[in-house]
């Protein structure tokens, strides 16, 4: 086993907290607590933490909390070497969070979550909100109750399920250059369907008032009677809306 170090800092809350975390290569862990402060662990293999390996730095201004965690550009090594880290927060708070190669896991959250990265997964359990997902190469699994959702994957399948009280205050968008869509949604959820796939075929568990020709691969109209605009795209892929 390689040689590993640790950082570990807590940060006070006053009212909501606000977090953002920018991490150059290491997955990313975000989970809840019953304390009013952010805890930050970061945990290397094979790098020691210090200004000529892993650099973690941190700043806080008027409440919101930033930390950034940088790999070095060029090394070499025969040994594997890695980056790791692990948040426990508030369970209402604002949170973005990127890397630039590596997962991303939240749990248990609820408010505005903004997520992103490069190379990786993202698994999103229980939040409450809005969630903006991005990966450029990776799966998504979401599960919660939301107001808006943005789910976006270069590469990889996107399953979602969006849990009762769900609702649409602007339009949601789920979509995946290569991959199939499994989204799942309460039994009266009203939306105006936009669902598209270039290589697959579509599938509806609702009633869908439909607009326009159909076709196996795309289907556009009102479900449940209509509502903001559900956007879903795939390259190539099924798609497949399922009741819950």
């Amino acid at each position: 086993m390689g040689f590993a170090d640790e950082w570990k800092k807590s940060f006070p809350v006053s009212g909501k907290a606000d977090l953002e975390v920018n991490v150059s290569d290491g997955g990313i862990t975000i989970h809840s607590w019953e304390r009013n402060e952010i805890g930050a662990r970061v945990v290397t293999e094979g790098w020691q933490i210090r200004p000529s390996e892993v650099r973690v730095t941190d700043h806080e201004d008027g409440g919101r909390v930033q930390i950034e965690v940088r790999t070095p550009h060029e090394f070499v090594s025969f040994s594997r070497h890695s980056v790791r880290v692990e948040l426990m927060v508030p369970h209402e708070l604002r949170a973005e969070l990127h890397t630039g190669d590596g997962g991303i896991s939240a749990q248990d959250l609820k408010g505005d979550f903004h997520f992103t990265t490069g190379d990786g997964s993202i698994e999103a359990d229980a939040l409450d909100g809005t969630l903006d997902a991005k990966t450029g190469d990776g799966q998504i699994r979401a599960s919660g109750r939301w107001d808006q959702l943005d789910l976006r994957t270069d590469d990889g399948a996107v399953e979602a399920t969006a849990r009762d009280g769900s609702r649409m205050t602007a339009g949601w968008r789920i979509s995946t250059g290569d991959g199939h869509i499994i989204l799942r949604l309460p039994d009266h959820f009203a939306a105006d369907l936009d669902a598209h796939t270039g290589d697959g075929k579509v599938t509806v568990d609702f009633p869908v008032t439909v607009m326009g020709s159909v076709s196996g691969s795309e289907i556009r109209g009102k479900m449940n009677g209509g509502g903001g605009t559900l956007q879903v795209r795939t390259g190539d892929g099924s798609i497949h809306l399922q009741r819950l």
